[in-house]
């Protein structure tokens, strides 16, 4: 059996000591069911006023896999597209405004440029119908929880997308659903 080369036993068994507040910053794998019943819950902080969390553990970051349902791209702003992985409809948004934001004026304008041109070729990828593996932050829009891109790759393997659901099945029995010992 082909193991997927993101997950092997010893993150499983390492995951077993990173419960709680550790998972925060590492990109999950999640259905989109698991991702779309996340617990939102507000905070005093202006740069994050939503928190999420998973039976009681926070969560910050996920990776998805799934068909690209729906694309609507705004040239410079942004592309919001919609991966389904057979559990539901993950909504998510590229940002293409690297040159014209505030946000990152302070930044290096050689390394702003490489990262609108990478924004611009992985929205190119984005098609309709591709099979495609999402990486961001998890946010929420108008109510909706959803996948702010940090990065976007078309497969080109369509078996990588039951491995994807065996991955997100496996890390859910033996690490995310675990409860730490004195609990």
């Amino acid at each position: 059996m082909m193991m997927n080369p993101n997950v092997t036993d010893f993150g499983i068994r390492n995951c077993r000591k990173t419960m709680g507040n550790q998972l925060y910053n590492i990109h999950v794998k999640l259905l989109a069911f698991d991702l779309l019943s996340l617990t939102q819950t507000p905070t005093p902080s202006s740069s994050d006023p939503i928190s999420f969390s998973r039976r009681g553990t926070p969560l910050s970051r996920a990776e998805t896999l799934g068909t690209v349902t729906s694309r609507e791209l705004k040239p410079h702003k942004f592309l919001k597209f919609t991966i389904d992985d057979g559990t539901g409809c993950v909504p998510c948004v590229l940002w293409l405004n690297h040159l014209s934001s505030p946000y990152f004026d302070r930044r290096n304008p050689a390394d702003v440029r490489l990262l609108a041109d990478l924004a611009e070729y992985e929205a190119a990828e984005v098609k309709l119908g591709v099979l495609a593996r999402v990486r961001g932050r998890i946010t929420a829009y108008r109510g909706t929880v959803q996948i702010t891109v940090s990065n976007v790759i078309v497969e080109r393997d369509p078996n990588m997308e039951i491995l994807h659901w065996l991955d997100c099945i496996k890390l859910a029995r033996k690490c995310y659903d675990v409860v730490p010992h004195g609990k």
